[in-house]
């Protein structure tokens, strides 16, 4: 009899254990935000024809695809003459809820009638008259102090905009964790702060260049860029966490580039 109350109450205990960490990993999961991913595809060409094809293949085939597949917001780019070393390139920025959406992409693609006559001219580009020079691709996550993408709030006209993108590469992996770590623990909310306008801070977690980061802000006009970046090395905060010692060198190169949305792009 002893022996039978002995096994029930172990029993009890056992279950009580086990919904207690069912409870604890489901309250886990609903304080941990979902993080946004991102594919990030630069198309390098060296000819105006080049241009035009790209242009008509985004406009209407590849963005009108990835809208019936469920893709919102996605961002074409153009570098702006005269502030960037290289002006040959058109960056696609296409966000994702998660790793699997991204990977059932290309198969959506494949079976879209409506996308592949649209692109034939991209898709069937001959071997002597391709479309691109070279496209590099990066894969992003967002950081957690913010999650998903954000669309700018912007109303000046797209060619006068300034959307600012910039890679932070880390001399070590664990100084570039601790630049990760020092955007979630304040540098990214000052950025809204003072209407940056970001559209999302992320780690890249494939490039050729690693470890780095990647961010993008906007901004209404290079007059509004320079008011913004004049406020953001004058503010108290700022000045507070860059002389921390934790943050010391955490960044050795920085690449920028100044862009502004296609008419066709999304935001």
């Amino acid at each position: 009899m002893k022996r039978n109350l002995f096994i029930l109450l172990a029993l009890t205990v056992i279950a009580m254990s086990s919904c207690k960490q069912v409870a604890d990993s489901e309250i886990t999961k609903a304080s941990t935000p979902e993080l946004d991913y991102f594919q990030l595809k630069i198309f390098n060409y060296e000819t105006e024809e080049q241009v035009a094809l790209l242009d008509n293949y985004f406009g209407d085939a590849l963005l009108p695809a990835l809208h019936r597949a469920g893709v919102e917001n996605v961002g074409v780019f153009k570098p702006i003459e005269g502030l960037n070393e290289s002006i040959n390139y058109i960056m696609v920025l296409v966000p994702f809820q998660s790793l699997e959406q991204f990977e059932k992409l290309p198969a959506l693609l494949e079976q879209d009638p409506a996308y592949q006559q649209a692109g034939l001219a991209y898709i069937d580009a001959p071997h002597d008259n391709p479309p691109f020079t070279r496209i590099e691709s990066f894969i992003l996550r967002a950081f957690s102090a913010t999650p998903s993408l954000a669309l700018p709030e912007l109303t000046s006209p797209r060619a006068d905009r300034v959307y600012e993108l910039r890679s932070y590469e880390g001399a070590t992996e664990k100084l570039y964790k601790l630049k990760v770590e020092m955007f979630n623990e304040g540098e990214s909310a000052l950025f809204q702060d003072l209407k940056f306008n970001p559209v999302f801070f992320c780690e890249v977690i494939s490039s050729s260049h690693m470890p780095h980061l990647i961010y993008l802000t906007t901004h209404a006009d290079t007059t509004a860029q320079k008011a913004n970046w004049d406020a953001f090395v004058a503010h108290p905060e700022w000045l507070r966490m860059k002389e921390l010692e934790r943050y010391q060198n955490t960044v050795s190169s920085i690449t920028k580039y100044l862009l502004y949305p296609t008419e066709y792009s999304d935001y």
